[in-house]
């Protein structure tokens, strides 16, 4: 074969013969082609689990804004409930008067003692000025010697002996749901019930 033929060859299989350079760009595109597909849908995945968490959350909340205001009425007759078991010890404990001034108008409350000089003192820390959490208020107290008051203070005693005078606490919310909670004289603890609830004998 003649020189001229085989030159002919070579630039044949030159032309037909892609360049390393294209091979890599082909497969470059390919793979960028793949990557977008699985970002898509890694993307698609993702969006389908924030609306499935956004659902949970949502259902979540929806009971806790319900009960918010149920919420402030149990807070407060739990921390009410502690001051007055607070208030029982220290009288019992100290073997002084203790008292729990409530202010209706204000809806807080705080606790006095009164010392062996006959001064009466306001307390603080756990025994101190509080008020009901939230929208929580003092619908009304009864006590049965006093009856019933809705407005001014009303003044419980808690003496030495390991005893306290009755008191029935209405709490209330502005949506009218209510919480009754009595003051047991012997033992210094309260009795929690839902709604309104009325005792018109001393002990019962």
């Amino acid at each position: 074969m003649s020189g001229t033929g085989r030159r002919a060859q070579k630039g044949d299989r030159h032309l037909r013969s892609p360049s390393p350079h294209k091979q890599r760009t082909r497969h470059d595109t390919e793979l960028g082609e793949k990557n977008r597909s699985r970002a898509a849908g890694f993307t698609l995945i993702e969006l389908a689990i924030v609306v499935l968490l956004l659902g949970l959350f949502a259902g979540l909340s929806m009971p806790m804004l319900l009960n918010f205001g149920q919420d402030d009425l149990r807070a407060s007759a739990r921390r009410l409930s502690g001051t007055v078991k607070y208030l029982y010890n220290e009288a019992a404990l100290t073997g002084l008067e203790h008292r729990l001034v409530f202010n209706l108008a204000e809806g807080s409350y705080y606790g006095q003692v009164v010392d062996r000089k006959d001064e009466i003192k306001e307390l603080t820390g756990i025994g101190g000025r509080h008020s009901l959490a939230g929208d929580a208020r003092f619908r009304d107290i009864y006590q049965p010697r006093r009856g019933t008051r809705n407005s001014g203070e009303v003044t419980t005693a808690l003496l030495p002996g390991g005893w306290l005078e009755e008191t029935v606490i209405h709490l209330a919310m502005p949506d009218g749901e209510n919480l009754t909670l009595r003051l047991v004289p012997l033992t210094g603890t309260t009795e929690f019930f839902d709604g309104y609830r009325e005792f018109e004998e001393a002990g019962r």
